[in-house]
């Protein structure tokens, strides 16, 4: 194959030595969500500053996604990977060594610059260097990287947390990307064809769309930051909001109708031409909604609701998800023998019962029941992430894969932020209802009241106590029913997304 990134070794060992530094990328996202609390007091900041910690790495990360694919022509598709890594790298270890909160932003911006460019070119080097009956076992092993990271990332998060410090969430990145970079420098190849063409590209001058990459830059800051700080900052209440939101429909917008009409796009839409890659895009789409929105609001709901520790909320996760690492090689061995539709088809479903299972949750729920809701949603994910990533290249020219790359993860990224918005917007609004409406009838006309009041005063010692432990159970019932409606709006949104894979064409009619 002329484009292969395989060199010593061959495809599959290019394979496991790519993966080492998105692994250790996506494995980093999850685990400092986990540990933001720590963070934000060992600086000396309120959560609420603290947040911007994920805000500034998403923000980041998202604005060098879709632009992954022309770096990678102009710099050399083996050396904009390499140069990602050693930034990645070296900003993990400014993080760990920050002693404020702005310097730690500054290292989370630049982090999320070279990681940004990680998860696109590999999945271009994949595509490039597997033809395409083998494509669905070599985005096996990617999926163990992208579904299974963020599975293991509360655990080890919370466990490092708790027991040295959060420095070392990424400290640990050093070591492992000094590897990775090493491997990748003797192992991964870089292709004459794409010698060639990065140099045509130099030769005649890199034509770079400084007004696309602009435009997008503003756009995707304004919505990322719309969606990461609208519920905290009580959404069009505040004037940051107001203004994100307006860089956002106006960057986008704007964008849109630039990069439609510029001959060499930074960010290529035109490949939603495709109908098939545009499907794709919303599955992915969809696929990183239920992925980072589930993996946000479960150990949420363990914490707040059962009262679970950080690290025994992301074991939940853990345990329920291993099933995924077994489950990836069949489901690379079935795409592209089987129908895609038929593996999508019940794998959706399947994340359906899923969501069914977790809205039949109660105050008596055990730490079994929430292994088993991620047990469903985990059995299902390999059979919806090879499938949506291998057919997506079908019918795309050659030269396309990195861009195509970088729009899957884009979408993907994009579908994670939505997710997390949409389920904590819902959970705070539907939270405050039903406390309300609790709250409605805990008056001295209602017997069931004045007589629970009475036996908790009688157990706590004074009315006030008693009071105050009247009403956590109010706090804690509403916030489960709130939860109970989340999964809920989770479920039939999955169910209304079923009629759309019917209409996707299989792999060997779009050949």
């Amino acid at each position: 194959m002329p484009r292969s990134a395989a060199g010593m070794g061959g495809p599959w060992i290019m394979t496991m030595t790519i993966s080492i530094a998105t692994f250790m990328e996506i494995l980093d996202t999850s685990i400092a969500n986990v540990s933001l609390a720590n963070i934000s007091g060992s600086l000396g900041v309120s959560l609420d500053q603290g947040t911007w910690i994920i805000t500034s790495y998403l923000v980041a990360n998202a604005i060098i996604i879709p632009i992954s694919g022309f770096l990678s022509r102009a710099i050399g598709r083996k050396r904009y990977f390499m140069i990602s890594i050693a930034l990645f790298t070296l900003s993990s270890l400014v993080c760990a060594l920050s002693t404020s909160l702005g310097m730690l932003i500054i290292a989370r911006v630049f982090q999320g610059i070279g990681g940004g460019g990680l998860a696109p070119v590999e999945q271009s080097m994949l595509a490039d260097s597997f033809p395409q009956e083998k494509r669905g076992q070599a985005f096996a092993f990617f999926g163990v990287v992208i579904v299974v990271a963020p599975i293991i990332g509360p655990t080890i998060g919370g466990y490092i947390t708790d027991v040295v410090s959060w420095h070392w969430i990424f400290l640990i990145n050093v070591p492992v990307g000094i590897l990775a970079l090493l491997l990748v420098g003797l192992i991964v190849a870089e292709p004459e064809a794409l010698v060639e063409e990065t140099g045509k590209l130099r030769k005649g001058g890199l034509k770079i769309d400084y007004v696309g990459f602009i435009l997008v830059a503003i756009g995707l800051a304004g919505l990322l930051i719309t969606l990461d700080r609208g519920q905290s900052e009580n959404w069009f209440d505040s004037p940051l909001i107001v203004t994100t939101a307006i860089m956002a429909a106006a960057g986008l917008g704007l964008m849109t109708a630039w990069e439609l009409n510029h001959p060499d796009p930074i960010v290529p839409l035109h490949l939603l031409a495709n109908r098939n890659f545009a499907i794709c895009v919303v599955l992915i789409m969809i696929l990183g909604l239920l992925v980072f929105g589930t993996i946000q609001i479960v150990p949420q709901m363990l914490q707040q609701v059962y009262h679970y520790s950080s690290y025994n909320a992301g074991l939940a996760l853990t345990y329920g998800g291993v099933i995924s690492i077994f489950m990836m090689p069949v489901a690379g061995v079935l795409t592209g023998k089987v129908d895609t539709r038929a593996l999508l088809l019940p794998a959706f479903a399947m994340q359906a019962v899923a969501f069914w299972w977790l809205a039949g949750f109660n105050l008596q729920s055990t730490f079994a029941d929430a292994a088993w809701a991620r047990f469903m949603t985990s059995i299902g994910l390999p059979f919806l992430f090879i499938p949506i990533t291998t057919i997506a290249y079908v019918g795309l020219k050659p030269d396309e894969s990195d861009k195509a790359s970088a729009m899957i993860n884009f979408f993907r990224n994009l579908g994670g932020a939505f997710g997390i918005s949409l389920t904590q917007t819902l959970l705070v609004r539907r939270e405050q209802f039903h406390q309300s409406r609790v709250t409605e009838g805990l008056n001295e006309l209602n017997p069931a009241f004045t007589d629970a009041l009475h036996r908790a005063a009688e157990a706590a010692g004074s009315r006030d106590a008693a009071l105050g432990l009247l009403y956590a159970q109010v706090q804690r019932q509403a916030a489960m029913m709130a939860y109970i409606e989340v999964y809920h709006v989770l479920m039939w949104l999955v169910i209304g997304l079923l009629p759309l894979i019917l209409i996707l064409r299989p792999a060997r009619d779009s050949a």
